[in-house]
C-alpha cells in the first residue's frame, strides 16, 4: 500500500505554491493560511457554504452564504485550481504605486492560456473564543480580528477596480468632492473637523458599490472549551467579509471620537486619500506614502483591531455559536502525517499551563 505524503486536503505539489513533503510549509506563517484554503475546499466537498458578510444599499452588514467556487471564483476541487500563497494580484497592481504587496492566497486556473488569476483574499485564522469573551456564555463567545495596512491598500484597489473608465472616474470624483478643502492632511487638528464628511464620502461610495461588492477576507474560526487549549466538539467554520463589509468594521459606534483621530477614524482616512488620490492626473495611489505621513501620531503596525467584543455585533448567528465542521473531521484534512510537522511557537506561558504538575504541593 503506497503511503500517503504530508498534505492537505485538495492541494499537492502539483496545484499549489507549497510543497506539504517538506517542513519549511508547515511553519505557522505557511499553516495560518493553508490550513484555511484546505478547509474551505473539505467544506466545498461537503456541500457547507461560508457565511458571507456583505453590506445593503443602506450600508449595514448582512449575512449571506457563498459557495466555495463563488469565494475561489473556481471549484476548489477542480484539477485546473491552482493555490498560489504570498503572491501579488496583478488585477490590483496597476493601481497603486511603489512596491508590490503580497497578499495570502491567489487562485489560479490553469487551463486558460497564460494562466489568469481569479482572485486575492486575506486569510485570518481566529481563535473563539478570544481573551474579552471566554467567561461569557457560549452564545457570547466571539473573535478577535487584527487588519494590517496592506488589507486597506487591497480595499481601496478593490474600489477602484470598479471605476476604471474615465466617466467612472468622474464619477467617484464627485461623490469623494463633498469634502471641504483640507491643506494639511498630515494634522490631526485640520482633519478631525471635516471626519465626518470624510466618512460620508467613503460611506457614499460603498453604497452606490453594493451590487459590485467582491470578498476579500476570509476569517476561519476554531473553536476551544472557553479558554483552555482543548478543542471543541464543533470546532471549524468560516466567515468571509466583503472588500465594504471591512469597511464597516471602522464604523461603530465606539470606533469614533470627537478629541482624537482613532485607529477605525484613521483608516477610513487612508481610504478616502487613496481614493482620491486615484481620481487624479496619473490614475494611481501611492499607498505607502499616505499610510507613513497621515500616521496621526499612532503605530503603523496595524491598521486597527477589533476584540471579540467588538466583531461579536458582525459574527453573531447560529454558525458562531456552534461551527459546523466537526474537530473529528481535521484528520481528513490534514493528510499523511501532516500534523507532526508542525512546529508550533514554544512560548513559555503555554509551557507553564500544559506544566501544572510545577504548582503541585
Amino acid at each position: 500500500m503506497k503511503q500517503i505524503e504530508p498534505g492537505l486536503f485538495a492541494q499537492n505539489h502539483n496545484n499549489s505554491s507549497r510543497d506539504y513533503s517538506q517542513e519549511y510549509c508547515w511553519g505557522k506563517n505557511q499553516f495560518n493560511s493553508s490550513f484555511p484554503a484546505s478547509l474551505v475546499a473539505y467544506m466545498s466537498y461537503k456541500e457547507v457554504k461560508p457565511v458571507y458578510l456583505c453590506t445593503d444599499k443602506d450600508n449595514n452588514v448582512i449575512h449571506k452564504y457563498i459557495s466555495g467556487t463563488d469565494l475561489f471564483k473556481i471549484d476548489p476541487l477542480a484539477e485546473n485550481a491552482f493555490y498560489n500563497f504570498e503572491a501579488s494580484f496583478p488585477a490590483y497592481d496597476k493601481f497603486y504605486t511603489g512596491e508590490r504587496e503580497k497578499i495570502d492566497l491567489v487562485m489560479l486556473n490553469t487551463a486558460i492560456e497564460n494562466v489568469t488569476p481569479l482572485i486575492g483574499l486575506e486569510i485570518k485564522l481566529t481563535a473563539l473564543p478570544d481573551s474579552t469573551t471566554k467567561n461569557f456564555a457560549e452564545d457570547k463567545y466571539s473573535c478577535e480580528i487584527v487588519v494590517r495596512p496592506p488589507t486597506i491598500n487591497f480595499i481601496a484597489c478593490s474600489i477602484c477596480n470598479s471605476f476604471k473608465t474615465i466617466d467612472e472616474k468622474e464619477k467617484l470624483r464627485v461623490m469623494l468632492n463633498t469634502v471641504p478643502r483640507i491643506n494639511h492632511w498630515e494634522e490631526p487638528e485640520e482633519v478631525l473637523p471635516h471626519y465626518d464628511k470624510i466618512l460620508d464620502a467613503v460611506l457614499t461610495v460603498s453604497s452606490y458599490l453594493n451590487k459590485k461588492q467582491t470578498p476579500l477576507i476570509v476569517q476561519p474560526i476554531w473553536k476551544t472549551k472557553g479558554g483552555k487549549s482543548v478543542l471543541a466538539d464543533d470546532c471549524l467554520d468560516v466567515f468571509v467579509w466583503s472588500n465594504l463589509a471591512v469597511i464597516q468594521m471602522c464604523n461603530r459606534s465606539d470606533s469614533s471620537s470627537n478629541r482624537r483621530i482613532t485607529r477605525p477614524m484613521r483608516t477610513i482616512i487612508w481610504i478616502y486619500l487613496m481614493l482620491l488620490e486615484y481620481t487624479g492626473v496619473y490614475g494611481q495611489f501611492d499607498y505607502r506614502r499616505i499610510v507613513r505621513l497621515h500616521s496621526y501620531n499612532i503605530a503603523n503596525d496595524k491598521a486597527y483591531a477589533l476584540s471579540g467584543t467588538q466583531t461579536y455585533e458582525f459574527l453573531q448567528c447560529a454558525e458562531l455559536e456552534h461551527p459546523r465542521i466537526s474537530k473529528y473531521d481535521i484528520k481528513n484534512i490534514i493528510l499523511g502525517g501532516g500534523q507532526n510537522l508542525l512546529s508550533p511557537e514554544r512560548r513559555f506561558d503555554a509551557v507553564l499551563v500544559n506544566s501544572p504538575d510545577l504548582f503541585e504541593q
